[in-house]
């Protein structure tokens, strides 16, 4: 997106974060009529930047083969129990700029092992900033394998972009709605975000350029439904999230509104009212995040806050994590990401749609 759209989206931006957006002179006047109509252009380019696709990303009645050779796909996938016992096996899907064993060995895989829980994780190509399309692909082989496993239906816990991108799966890999249970997003990215636009302007990764607000991988993946019949959906976020921008109502990125599954959206303030939480720390360590992911694992349905003890607004970290181990391992998901922003592969447009995308 550029031009006039672009810079609406860039002076957005600006207001949500307390800024005078870019090109603009003289001070920002601060009377109740220009904060009014500040928040009504907000309002519109918001809605114009998430409103679905007129023809793109209409769901697709046969699955695309696969781009990636099947051997690299089995090679991303590693597994820990066995799935065809205890209690449901989950797939954990990463973040943007992370790996999974950087993301979850030292939480929820530590703690689903400690439980008896089987699960996998999927290591999406280029810590996970290459094309999301394509990280679709291996988080279809992910669930289509897990599932063949353990011979019963499974669930998804994702981070930010793994939050999101297993909705592409089940949007065009059909076949795979009937194989997941529960879909948990921690602050998934499902409308993008509106950092993205500056990061962009001097190229990124393409996994940014689509994960920005009204990008076309976006609009595709939102159109018609954005939930499958037979799949419970817990959008877990945080309203101080700095890098899924907004995530407060009533245009909160994570949270999703249509379809036929059964949805939970959970700002986790609506827990504990003055809970601060970053984007990493939610899909890390934040033990109002845990409680909901357990709540809805454990429970038919997807996760209700109100069966959540307010006792774990007292807890400043999950439960099984010490501060000593958060401390050495958030240093080292904190240095990974601020590498990979800088490292990482940089394009200067938006990756095309695939063709069944269109």
């Amino acid at each position: 997106m550029r031009g006039d759209a672009e810079a609406r989206v860039l002076s957005a931006h600006a207001v949500l974060v307390g800024e005078q957006p870019p090109g603009l002179g003289g001070t920002m006047r601060r009377s109740s009529s220009l904060l009014a109509g500040l928040a009504g252009a907000l309002v519109l380019t918001l809605a114009a930047l998430t409103a679905p696709a007129a023809v793109a990303g209409a769901p697709v009645a046969t699955a695309p083969a696969y781009s990636v050779a099947e051997g690299d796909l089995d090679a991303s996938l590693t597994c820990d129990g066995d799935p065809t016992t205890g209690p449901t096996p989950v797939l954990l899907v990463p973040g943007t700029t992370l790996t999974p064993d950087l993301n979850f060995s030292w939480n929820y895989a530590r703690q689903f092992t400690r439980a008896g829980r089987s699960w996998c994780w999927v290591e999406l190509p280029g810590h996970a900033m290459r094309d999301i399309q394509v990280a679709g692909e291996y988080v279809a082989h992910a669930i289509r394998t897990l599932h063949e496993a353990a011979g019963r239906p499974i669930s998804i816990v994702g981070f930010s972009q793994g939050g999101m991108v297993p909705r592409w799966a089940l949007k065009y890999w059909p076949d795979t709605r009937a194989m997941v249970d529960d879909l948990i997003g921690l602050d998934p990215s499902n409308h993008g975000t509106l950092d993205a636009y500056p990061v962009c302007l001097v190229g990124c990764a393409p996994a940014l350029w689509q994960q920005r607000t009204g990008s076309a991988f976006l609009r595709a993946l939102n159109a018609d439904a954005e939930t499958w019949a037979g799949i419970s959906y817990s959008q877990v976020f945080t309203a101080t999230d700095e890098i899924v921008v907004p995530n407060i109502a009533p245009f909160a990125s994570s949270a999703l509104s249509t379809g036929e599954g059964e949805i939970s959206n959970v700002l986790v303030q609506s827990i504990c009212p003055v809970h601060v939480s970053d984007h990493l720390s939610m899909g890390t360590s934040d033990p109002v995040g845990h409680a909901l992911v357990l709540d809805a694992l454990t429970h038919d349905g997807p996760a209700d806050p109100a069966r959540i003890s307010r006792a774990v607004c007292l807890r400043a970290l999950a439960p099984g994590i010490s501060p000593a181990s958060f401390a050495s391992n958030f240093t080292r998901v904190l240095a990974v990401a601020a590498t990979q922003l800088v490292v990482a592969p940089r394009a200067y447009r938006e990756p095309e749609l695939a063709d069944y995308a269109r």
